[in-house]
């Protein structure tokens, strides 16, 4: 992977000056659940923010990425 796993929100962040590819996807979702995990925070809790109503991704689109998280999520236990 050319991108290191996010370890702080400021991390994640400094993402967005990156080109989107699956890798900085990867490392993205991978960074959130390694600060969420740090926060002491569950998967529910986390899946729950994912599908939170926003303006950037439409019903299906959240679900989506909510089963995405969650896998990565088991890969990482």
């Amino acid at each position: 992977m050319h991108y290191p796993i996010p370890a702080s929100p400021e991390e994640i962040a400094d993402l967005r000056q990156k080109p989107v590819d699956e890798e900085l996807v990867a490392a993205a979702i991978a960074g959130v659940i390694t600060i969420v995990r740090a926060q002491g925070q569950s998967l529910e809790q986390l899946t729950a923010q994912v599908l939170a109503d926003d303006s950037l991704l439409d019903v299906q689109q959240r679900r989506w990425l909510s089963d995405v998280v969650a896998q990565a999520w088991d890969s990482f236990s």
